[in-house]
């Protein structure tokens, strides 16, 4: 601050506005005079994606990097230890790359199955996200490169998620969507925060004073930067008055301008401009004095970690005694996967690999002999006869056939929900006939759960997510039992998508998504529901069994403030070492909900026994109602599963009050009066198409003549100057055009398409043909003269 203050008050106003936006697409804006540098950011959930090209964000092609699993994978290990040190590694990754911060993690829940991004996040649960989120946090952090945890808050869809307004209740909004980053931000103290994209409750998230400077930083005490999603900002002037420091990547004059004319003319405080510039330079110059930090950099040391997050994170759904494989089994090996591995997810997480494994290689290094057969071809989803004959005649000549099946790349895409939670129907067809003719072991590969209609015919299934590029030799350890899977679903697998909670309004409506399910979410939901499920939260085999016993407690009681220590004793009864995942849930007394307040994974040898301990705090008994406060008497159950809870005890709570009663629907949806009765006024947008403004999509301009000649027109000239490089970044890049406003065009195109061409073409659409056309070439010439001086 000695040194922040003396700098703010040099510097113009000018100058103060324009350090509020990057320089390009990654880097903040340095001010050399002034001394202040700038700093390098790229994305990096889970590996890092710095781009040749920082000039735009259109997912150039990228610097090869470590790949490790996805978020949706490593939540599968409950493993705080392992968390930590994947973010040390991705954190040492950076410095070497010589990257400030890195753009994760994701801490958004798991509303519904169907989220295009869900492969980046990691639970439905917010203790377990947040637990999870906290300690990649620290291990990045650890290494002296920032992180960046997004996206704040409520961004659960894809479906046009630049223009949705997210609905929900205040207890929800609470209790699931922001304690996740209330316990990243209290317990890892991130660097920054990334708003998001949608609005919450009528209000864009960045321009929320009362998230963003209420919450965020007066409750959680968060004093680090807030940064925009890349290309989120709408009224930038607003933005600066809620306490959105950074804009990123820089879209232009136009913001700058903006912030300019707000203060001269008094609508926007000059001290709220300079509290932004604060935060942004204090961030810079952390950074700055973290490159003088020793690091230690080890690409093949990270590999072996990558491999070792894969196979502690596998999940093993069903073994009806056939794994591991005894030696010397004929295997057949079938389907594409098994040469072309699926890995990870599409979109701006997407990592170059330094050393990407695959089936076909690794198998035989572990000493699995196999034939193989390919089965069907990822893409396309008909049923191939020559291909599954083929793969029958290979299965007919050996003992057990082992199949690798899931969502194909082009399934989970960010920017695209899924429509439904089927696999392609020439794997189904595969499964189906082979199982017919021989065992069958099933790797599944994927990011999200999928419909089983074949689980019975399967006699092993492993689920192992996306396994970044050292998932094949992860499932070969498996496979042979050198690694005893010990992962556990963070997300319940519904049988249906029927089934799901959200499943009626998730992409119901363009901008206004109704949180109808309120506080039930995932477990929270098919748990009270009683409603059946594929497999439910917290659920994994072992190749060993576990005993729990003897349930103690240090008191009877909890009091305002006060602390309860819970322990069982765990014993390994098996014959083989392994880990087991404890969970500990809390159940208000007379009240359908339980929920998730605590874990921890042990490893035990063959009749080993530990005691395992949870202290719960009086906000583990809480709920949100105006404040937090404590409920009535309630239980802690302790299991393997949110279904398999073996042990409970009760716990008074003397000066605790009955929750608000939260009736749960067979359906998964409240009706409309109960839902809007948890309002004093519907927080719900009415967005009108005419006259188009900068906020208007693609799709809306569709809807008159010129705006259908204007949107091929735009999409032709995408085309021609946006080369992100392969089918998904292509198919991501023309999702942005469809559903993303004008605005954001501007913003992520890297100065091809400005502010004064976007005016033009909306002076077009809207009847002023001959103002708009000098417009746009006007500032088409402008652009091209920037882009010769440049040089």
């Amino acid at each position: 601050m000695d040194r922040i203050d003396p700098i703010i008050s040099r510097l113009t106003l000018e100058q103060k506005a324009r350090l509020c936006s990057g320089a390009d697409a990654w880097n903040t804006y340095p001010i050399e005079e002034q001394e202040i540098p700038s700093v390098l950011m790229t994305d990096g959930p889970h590996g890092l994606r710095k781009q040749y090209d920082k000039s735009t964000a259109m997912l150039e092609q990228s610097v090869p990097a470590t790949c490790f699993p996805s978020a949706a994978t490593t939540a599968c290990s409950w493993d705080r230890a392992l968390l930590y040190e994947v973010g040390e590694a991705l954190g040492s990754e950076a410095r070497e790359q010589g990257v400030s911060m890195v753009l994760g993690p994701g801490i958004n829940i798991k509303r519904s199955p169907l989220c295009g991004r869900n492969f980046e996040y990691f639970s439905e649960d917010p203790l377990l996200s947040g637990e999870l989120g906290a300690a990649m946090t620290k291990g990045i952090q650890s290494t002296g490169t920032g992180a960046c945890i997004k996206h704040f808050a409520a961004n659960n869809r894809e479906y046009f998620r630049m223009v949705s307004n997210s609905i929900i209740d205040r207890r929800a909004l609470r209790e699931i969507y922001l304690s996740g980053f209330e316990r990243a931000v209290k317990k890892a103290k991130p660097y920054a925060v990334m708003s998001a994209y949608n609005m919450l409750n009528g209000v864009y998230c960045g321009e929320t004073p009362a998230l963003i400077r209420g919450v965020l930083r007066e409750e959680w005490g968060f004093d680090g930067l807030v940064v925009s999603d890349w290309g989120a900002c709408y009224n930038r002037e607003k933005g600066i008055a809620a306490g959105l420091d950074l804009e990123m990547p820089y879209s232009g004059e136009e913001n700058t301008e903006r912030i300019l004319r707000a203060v001269k003319n008094g609508s926007l405080g000059e001290n709220a401009l300079d509290e932004c510039v604060r935060h942004i330079l204090s961030f810079v110059f952390r950074c700055e004095e973290n490159k003088a930090l020793p690091h230690r950099y080890d690409a093949e040391r990270n590999h072996a970690l990558a491999r070792k997050a894969a196979a502690e994170s596998a999940v093993l759904l069903k073994n009806e005694e056939l794994l591991p494989l005894k030696p010397n089994t004929k295997i057949a090996l079938l389907g594409e996967f098994a040469e072309n591995p699926r890995y990870q997810g599409a979109g701006s997480s997407m990592i170059q690999p330094l050393e990407l494994e695959n089936a076909l290689t690794v198998f035989r290094m572990h000493g699995i002999d196999y034939q193989y057969a390919k089965g069907y071809s990822i893409a396309e989803d008909a049923p191939n006869e020559t291909l599954i004959s083929e793969a029958q005649r290979v299965a007919a000549e050996c003992d057990v056939a082992v199949i690798l099946a899931g969502l194909p790349p082009r399934y989970e895409i960010e920017g695209i929900d899924r429509s439904h939670m089927r696999i392609p129907q020439n794997q189904t067809d595969l499964i189906m006939r082979i199982a017919a003719i021989r065992p069958v072991v099933l790797l599944l590969c994927g990011g999200a759960p999928i419909e089983m209609p074949w689980l019975s015919s399967v006699s092993a299934l492993v689920n192992c997510y996306l396994g970044g590029e050292a998932g094949a030799s992860a499932m070969a350890q498996i496979l042979t039992g050198e690694v005893n899977p010990s992962g556990k679903l963070a997300e319940t697998w519904p049988l249906a998508l029927t089934d799901t909670p959200a499943f009626r309004f998730f992409s119901d409506d363009r901008h206004n998504v109704e949180y109808r399910e309120s506080i039930y979410v995932g477990y929270r939901y098919y748990d009270a529901a009683e409603k059946e499920v594929l497999f439910p939260f917290g659920f994994g085999l072992s190749y060993t069994d576990f005993s729990y016993s003897d349930i103690q407690t240090d008191a009877e009681s909890i009091a305002p403030g006060g602390t309860v220590t819970v322990s069982v004793q765990i014993e390994n009864t098996g014959s083989r070492a392994g880990a087991e995942i404890v969970q500990c849930y809390v159940q208000e007394d007379g009240c359908f909900l339980k929920q998730l307040r605590g874990f921890e994974k042990v490893f035990l040898q063959p009749g080993e026994s530990v005691r395992v301990s949870f202290t719960l705090t009086d906000r583990d008994f809480s709920f949100f109602s105006e404040g937090w406060k404590l409920m009535r008497d309630a239980h802690v159950l302790i299991g393997a599963s949110s279904r398999d809870l073996r042990l409970d005890t009760a716990i008074k709570i003397p000066s605790g009050t009955a929750a608000p009663s939260y009736p749960v629907a067979r359906d998964g949806h409240w009706d409309a009066v109960q839902f809007y009765g948890l309002f004093k006024r519907i927080p719900s947008v009415a967005f009108s198409i005419h006259p188009f403004t900068i906020n208007a999509t693609l799709k809306d301009f569709d809807s008159v003549a010129i705006g259908r000649a204007a949107h091929r027109v735009i999409t032709r000239f995408a085309e021609k100057h946006m080369d992100p490089g392969g089918y998904h970044s292509h198919k991501i890049m023309m999702q942005l055009l469809e559903e993303n406003p004008m605005r954001v065009l501007v913003s992520m195109s890297g100065g091809l398409f400005t502010y004064g061409m976007a005016r033009g073409v909306l002076m077009i659409l809207n009847g002023q043909v001959f103002m708009g056309l000098l417009a746009l070439f006007s500032a088409a010439r402008k652009r091209k003269k920037r882009k010769l001086k440049s040089k």
